[in-house]
């Protein structure tokens, strides 16, 4: 395989780049058939801190394997004031940044607040057909929004840190309910073993369908834990197979994906149109959106 189809970072970041920055009008306008995802979508989530990029940098070496390709769609948060985003999770992957195996793009939150982006369904749509094997998607970490990231992918990796008070807020959020997997990252720490204990009897009552979501333990130093977490992704993929409905998950996603149009859109009217739309009342706001959105197609 020459080094142009095994490395196709430069085509595929202009078209990311081109995807994260369209407006309503222009994704609409990309838009082809709709698509059946070939690829395994792996979405990793937790709280900031938790050291979700290095475990990624990490697992991604371990899939990759030697002749395999993964791709990585790290979200970014952007700051509500400034609207900046660090885009800092390749350097924080900086082991991995220069294999050839291995796709890293970083894409800034902007005004999304589900821990994701505006266009990420477009995002994880457009990396079909780019000869991945699967993509990791990062989210950003913001509690208990994160549920969205469950619709997109096919495994969660729930990711927290011992003594830190991440499983007491996870449980209160209700984010453990969502992960298929759970990692106390930085085992090393104090606490560890004893916040381990607390999650897997979360986990054990929270089995369905024959799927208990094991709790792994990694730290730096210690490769069998990412080993661990490579071997239960494959296994929950293969439980998967007999064990989800493809058309009820697409379905989500297309539920997803129009919803996250509809707001991105009415956003971009508000932005563009009369400020004293917001002056009215909600009854005549509610109206004069509706028409507008009406209005769309015919103009």
């Amino acid at each position: 395989m020459n080094e142009v189809s095994r490395n196709p970072r430069r085509a595929l970041s202009r078209a990311l780049s081109r995807i994260a920055n369209a407006g309503v009008a222009e994704t609409l306008a990309q838009q082809g058939k709709s698509i059946t995802p070939a690829l395994s979508r792996i979405g990793v989530t937790g709280a900031p801190g938790a050291g979700k990029s290095t475990l990624i940098a990490r697992l991604a070496k371990l899939r990759k394997g030697d002749a395999r390709k993964v791709a990585v769609l790290a979200i970014d948060p952007t700051s509500p004031i400034s609207q900046g985003s660090i885009l800092g999770d390749r350097i924080r992957m900086d082991s991995i940044a220069d294999d050839p195996d291995i796709f890293i793009r970083s894409i800034p939150s902007r005004r999304a607040h589900d821990g994701l982006t505006d266009n990420t369904a477009d995002l994880l749509n457009a990396m079909e057909g780019h000869g991945f094997d699967e993509v990791i998607l990062e989210s950003v970490g913001v509690g208990q929004a994160e549920y969205s990231i469950r619709t997109l992918v096919d495994t969660v990796v729930l990711v927290m840190l011992p003594e830190s008070g991440d499983a007491i807020q996870a449980m209160k959020a209700g984010i453990l309910e969502m992960a298929d997997i759970y990692v106390v990252n930085k085992s090393d720490l104090p606490g560890a073993q004893l916040m381990a204990a607390e999650i897997q009897q979360v986990a054990e009552r929270q089995s369905t369908d024959g799927w208990t979501p094991p709790v792994i333990s990694t730290s730096r130093n210690e490769p069998d834990g990412f080993a661990e977490l490579d071997a239960a992704i494959l296994a929950h993929a293969e439980w998967r197979k007999s064990h989800r409905d493809q058309t009820v998950t697409q379905r989500a996603r297309a539920r997803y994906q129009a919803q996250g149009l509809f707001a991105r859109r009415i956003d971009e009217i508000l932005e563009t149109d009369d400020p004293g739309l917001l002056d009215l009342d909600p009854q005549s706001l509610f109206d004069a959106l509706r028409d507008k959105l009406a209005s769309d197609k015919r103009d």
